[in-house]
């Protein structure tokens, strides 16, 4: 959990920074700059977590495969309610980090009990010299 923590703070800060340079540079509106900077943070979390926070050798495009199935009820949710909560008023950053928190907790359960729970620790571990 300590690794994964971690690993999602780096790609937190991926979805933020990318966020806020759609939001304030393009001036795009929530959805699309949400969009945009959740697909980014999505291929750097699953990447680096299935190396070093799973160690799993699991088929990668079988784990993908899931990984994507989550994304595809995660992302039009969150993309709608992010909408919807800044079109009524709410700060954008504040549902971005709201959104951002929710994320984080059912991504980590999702990605430990279905996506690697049998393949944990099966990669093989590189030894220091």
């Amino acid at each position: 959990a300590l690794k994964f923590t971690i690993i999602s703070i780096s790609a937190g800060m991926i979805q933020v920074f990318s966020f806020t340079f759609f939001t304030e540079v393009f001036r795009m509106p929530y959805w699309p700059s949400y969009l945009i900077a959740l697909l980014l943070s999505i291929v750097w979390n699953f990447t680096i977590n299935r190396k070093y926070t799973f160690y799993s050798a699991n088929n990668v495009p079988i784990a993908m495969l899931k990984v994507l199935a989550f994304y595809a009820v995660f992302t039009p949710l969150s993309t709608w309610w992010g909408d919807a909560l800044t079109k009524i008023g709410w700060n954008a950053y504040l549902v971005l980090g709201g959104t951002m928190i929710i994320n984080f907790v059912s991504e980590f359960l999702y990605q430990r009990i279905f996506v690697f729970g049998k393949s944990i620790d099966t990669a093989v571990k590189k030894k220091a010299v």
